[in-house]
């Protein structure tokens, strides 16, 4: 009987529940990661790297803190001393060409550079290369037709000085004779007319304003017969 209830049991259809409820137990995955320990360390040992790792991180927290309170003071301290971002652009780009030039890398290439520089003034071609081109320049300046292009440019140079001049004696003898004219002389004569009658005219106006104050009040006496 016990044996054919077991047979019964098992052909249940529920008997797929005993595997559902075991693989739903939770599994501490603490303890299978304290089982999975890296090889060549015991439990000791990762407990202790463990409790190290999480001292530096927490320094680097720290760290970080401390950090961003400087960044604040010294940003404080540069917009009180009036210190622009552009400014320190241009300090760090400096010290970042200084850093450039002292490098080992800049003064290997300029030393490369200088022997360069006197391998080919040293060399035959670049000699052979400079005696030819003093020898064009001296053939040049030496040939007819550069002397005469020379001489022509001074001509026109010595005519173009004296036309200029002769303009500027004709202009100004034209102005005395225009001067001396007498159209020029009855102008003069009566722009000088019209100013002294301004001025006249001008006086007697301040003489007006400063007459006693009884004489404007009274009306001018005709002394004419009626």
């Amino acid at each position: 009987m016990e044996s054919a209830s077991q047979d019964i049991n098992l052909n249940s259809p529920n008997k797929g529940l005993l595997a559902d409820a075991m693989t739903d137990v939770p599994v501490d995955s603490g303890a299978s990661a304290r089982a999975a320990a890296p090889e060549g360390l015991t439990l000791a040992e990762e407990e202790e790297l463990r409790s190290e790792l999480a001292k530096v991180e927490e320094e680097i927290g720290t760290l970080r803190q401390v950090l961003a309170a400087k960044e604040r003071h010294c940003g404080e301290l540069k917009r009180k001393l009036g210190l622009t971002p552009l400014d320190g652009l241009k300090q760090n780009l400096s010290k970042s060409w200084h850093d450039v030039q002292v490098s080992n890398a800049y003064v290997k290439t300029s030393e490369k550079l200088g022997e360069w520089n006197d391998k080919v003034t040293q060399s035959d071609f670049y000699l052979s290369a400079s005696s030819t081109l003093e020898d064009l320049n001296e053939k040049l300046t030496q040939s007819e037709a550069y002397k005469k292009t020379q001489e022509t440019l001074s001509q026109a140079g010595q005519k173009t000085s004296a036309a200029l001049s002769n303009v500027g004696s004709v202009i100004s003898r034209k102005l005395g004779d225009m001067r001396n004219s007498a159209t020029f002389k009855s102008f003069e004569d009566r722009v000088g007319t019209i100013k002294s009658r301004m001025v006249g005219s001008r006086e007697n106006s301040t003489d007006g304003l400063h007459s006693p104050s009884g004489a404007g009040d009274q009306p001018p006496q005709d002394n004419a017969p009626f």
